[in-house]
């Protein structure tokens, strides 16, 4: 067997733009026309630049190439033009052709990734997902007026929803504006708004849900330790990536400090980062993006070092459904799984995109036994939504914070 033609799309997500502005999808083909379907998680250059990226990365290291042989695909891409090191850039591209190569191989074999990959350990997968508005954008900077990223009534009443749906933990982050000079001691404002978010949410479904609180890198050490202070007396399930992602030795401060679990590692890449963030005890709980970590079998490598140090995982999803996909599949193997990131209950656009729907019940996904990565990508949807925008899939204010406006 071997890859014979790589397509890309960048497709446009329409409002309210769950998951992200777009998402990248790749469809690899094989010389006895199987297909497989990956998914890059990249947001440092337009979106059609990464897809052509992904293209040539294909052309060098996988087309006439057989789609079995991950671990030398992933060498060559690792190495190539002389790096050898940790690239988010390069490691988006081998992320979604890796994961497209599983489908293929799940596909040829008429398996389930998640047999080839250790086994079924998970029957039901326990999500989660964020409080997202009821209509209109979900990029926080782009709403006005009161909503639920800012007021704690709207809070409550939306977490309680989620949790009549079977949800069994809910994700928020009113921390306050994450900037480019981040880290940065978080505004007495700010503290005060994310107690009383927090609160509200914990009075609402009382123990019936985990409160998992959002940041994103925004602090710094002693800033963070603040923040958690305010929290700890409503026992959060995880603080997440309280401190930028370039130095665990600082995010070890934090994690040292509170009692709050912290999580990291969406903007991580690699054994080699997730090595730094073991090996500091920076984190309780990793969050590898399989569309930038490295891919499936990487971040299967990234799971079984956690697991020596008993570290759980939560694979973070802010992308589009063949991520997810993948997410499911990795994380049906896992025996230090933790919780998976849903949007929502994968309905809306997610939906649309693809052939069958991801199956999610009473806030539990059931993994699928089709072959592959257990779904289809719908090619003429993505057809029908080119991405033409210049923004990128996410972005930081670009002023300090006390230039900021509150709320």
């Amino acid at each position: 067997m071997k890859i014979t033609d790589v397509k890309t799309w960048v497709v446009g997500n329409p409002p309210p733009g769950a998951g992200g502005r777009y998402f990248i999808f790749v469809r690899l083909t094989t010389d006895s026309n199987v297909v497989g379907y990956g998914e890059a998680y990249n947001a440092t250059f337009d979106p059609h630049l990464t897809a052509k990226l992904i293209e040539d990365c294909a052309e060098r290291y996988l087309v006439g190439r057989d789609p079995h042989d991950i671990e030398s695909f992933f060498r060559n891409a690792y190495s190539s033009g002389f790096t050898q090191r940790p690239d988010v850039t390069i490691m988006g591209c081998v992320s979604a052709l890796e994961m497209a190569c599983w489908d293929i191989i799940g596909k040829e074999a008429g398996k389930p990734v998640h047999k080839l990959l250790g086994g079924l350990v998970n029957e039901r997968i326990r999500t989660y997902t964020y409080l997202y508005p009821k209509s209109g954008s979900v990029v926080p900077a782009e709403i006005q007026g009161k909503n639920v990223y800012n007021d704690p009534d709207m809070a409550a009443a939306t977490a309680l929803e989620y949790v009549k749906e079977g949800f069994t933990a809910l994700k928020f982050d009113p921390a306050g504006p994450y900037t480019i000079y981040d880290g940065h001691q978080p505004r007495l404002y700010d503290i005060d708004l994310s107690e009383r978010m927090v609160r509200a949410v914990r009075e609402a479904v009382g123990n019936r849900a985990d409160i998992l609180f959002g940041t994103h890198g925004q602090f710094t050490a002693a800033g963070a330790l603040r923040m958690a202070r305010a929290l700890e007396k409503y026992d959060p399930l995880w603080f997440e990536e309280p401190v930028p992602p370039d130095m665990p030795e600082v995010m070890a401060q934090v994690a040292r400090g509170t009692s709050i679990p912290v999580a990291t590692g969406e903007r991580l890449t690699t054994k080699w980062e997730f090595a730094r963030v073991i090996e500091h005890r920076a984190a309780a709980i990793l969050q590898p993006n399989l569309g930038r970590s490295g891919g499936l079998l990487e971040t299967k490598k990234i799971a079984a070092m956690a697991e020596a140090y008993h570290i759980q995982v939560a694979p973070h999803c802010y992308c589009g459904p063949i991520e997810a996909a993948a997410n499911i599949q990795l994380a049906a193997t896992l025996p230090n799984f933790l919780i998976l990131e849903a949007i929502k209950t994968f309905d809306g656009f997610h939906e649309t995109l693809l052939k069958k729907k991801i199956v999610l019940e009473e806030g539990y996904v059931i993994p699928s036994t089709e072959p592959g990565l257990g779904v289809e990508l719908d090619e003429s949807v993505c057809d029908a939504h080119p991405w033409s925008g210049s923004q990128l899939h996410l972005g930081m204010v670009p002023t300090p914070i006390d230039l900021c406006p509150k709320d």
